[in-house]
């Protein structure tokens, strides 16, 4: 049996305000030829398929359009969904698609989708506040939410097993790229969690990772920020009978690149073509330096100020990026009132953030 392991589509997104939809596009092309030229059985797309909780219609009609070809070439797509996805929405019409199998449901993820006598096993991303007490859980994180999906998956009598799962795995490297899962530091589950299966398809980090041999991330298809500059995209393919894997890299509609130094330096070296971050040495700020910038480079995307001898001042977004939401919230209380949160102030900006995130989960 032959699987393709891919994650993170973020459909919808865009790159600096660039919409993505074509590159997404030529993503899913891709794919549906190496599904037929690889002759894969099983296609496995571990969360994050929508980059918000309501995509626009056009990510919906990609999102369709993918399912629908892949069907058409007769093999089994098994999807879950990630912190960025409303389970709700995507997991509407779960009972009702065929060889298309949508798990939303937490309460669903013990529930194997048997092929050719392999349980599939999808569990979707975990929101401690919701599951704790449904599941009865002893604490409210995502090591013992994995942990019970995880024992209750291994107490399935079936010899082979393949897991899907969204979550963000001690030791995974991460990017500037994903949004974070943490709340009061609870985020990150051991990978012995998902020991005693033979494969498990993680998603959520963007950049391709070997936790262990049975282990491993795929990342997005494309490259969503300029931290994942040198990351080779692409999708897992699996021999589960041989137990051989091969990564398979995927098309780089525009590749992005970094240039630092003067602005008469940077505007000496040659044309590109690519996405370009741009961060100027300069003494004294340039004037009309993006204008500049982009008569030589047209697709600059990203300017930044570093004078030579002087403290670099930060942006917004990069000061927030990769950042967990409660730290933004905390460094956002001592900069405006002068001192920082006391402990009951964090734990009420931690309770808000978590509402909101049950709030999105659930929408």
């Amino acid at each position: 049996m032959r699987l393709l392991h891919t994650s993170d589509w973020h459909l919808g997104r865009s790159f600096h305000r660039e919409s993505l939809l074509r590159a997404q596009e030529a993503f899913v092309d891709h794919l549906v030829a190496t599904v037929r030229e690889e002759r894969v059985d099983v296609v496995l797309i571990s969360g994050d398929v929508y980059d918000r909780a309501l995509p626009p219609v056009d990510a919906v009609a990609l999102c369709g359009e993918a399912l629908a070809r892949l069907r058409a070439l007769d093999v089994h797509t098994v999807v879950i969904s990630g912190n960025h996805d409303s389970p709700v929405r995507l997991g509407f019409g779960a009972d009702l698609m065929d060889r298309v199998h949508l798990r939303t449901d937490p309460g669903r993820s013990w529930l194997p989708i048997v092929i050719n006598n392999v349980g599939f096993f999808g569990i979707p991303y975990l929101e401690p506040e919701l599951v704790k007490g449904p599941w009865q859980l002893a604490e409210r994180t995502h090591t013992a939410a994995i942990t019970h999906a995880m024992d209750r998956i291994r107490a399935d009598p079936r010899e082979r097993k393949v897991v899907l799962a969204h979550a963000f795995v001690v030791g995974g490297a991460a990017s500037d790229s994903e949004r974070d899962i943490t709340v009061g530091g609870v985020a990150h589950v051991p990978l012995t969690a998902f020991e005693g299966v033979d494969y498990v398809a993680l998603g959520h980090l963007h950049g391709r990772q070997r936790m262990s041999e049975t282990v491993r991330y795929s990342g997005s298809p494309l490259a969503y920020s300029f931290s994942e500059a040198d990351h080779v995209k692409g999708s897992w393919l699996i021999d589960l009978d041989a137990a051989t894997t091969a990564f398979v890299p995927a098309p780089v509609p525009r590749p992005l690149r970094r240039i630092r130094g003067h602005l008469s330096d940077l505007l000496a070296l040659d044309p590109s073509d690519h996405w370009i971050q741009a961060t100027l040495t300069d003494p004294v700020r340039p004037k009309a330096a993006m204008e500049q910038l982009r008569t030589r480079f047209p697709h600059t995307v990203d300017l930044r100020f570093a004078p030579e001898g002087g403290i670099e001042p930060i942006a917004r977004s990069a000061r927030i990026s990769g950042r967990p939401e409660i730290e933004v919230a905390l460094d956002f209380v001592r900069e405006v009132r002068g001192e920082p949160a006391d402990a009951d102030e964090r734990r009420l900006l931690e309770d808000a953030i978590t509402a909101y995130r049950i709030k999105e989960t659930t929408a």
